[in-house]
């Protein structure tokens, strides 16, 4: 667990550990919390999941009454 924790590859440690099949590694091999974070944070490439952006008619009654058809 300390090795893939540590950033070792799980295919790796596989081989590393002499079992002919990953799934017998998997066994053994659980992500925690913060490893989870970490592979988060590096598929977004660090962006916090934050608020939505507003709308551009946000506030904007002209364009809420154009999109629901009451002016032209």
């Amino acid at each position: 667990m300390h090795l893939y924790q540590a950033g070792m590859p799980l295919a790796l440690l596989t081989e590393w550990l002499g079992h002919t099949d990953p799934e017998t590694t998997l066994i053994y091999a659980h992500a925690d919390r913060e490893m989870k974070r970490q592979a988060l944070a590096k598929a977004t490439g660090g962006i916090s999941a934050g608020p939505p952006p507003l709308p551009i008619w946000h506030d904007r009654e002209d364009i809420i009454q154009q999109l629901c058809g009451l002016t032209n």
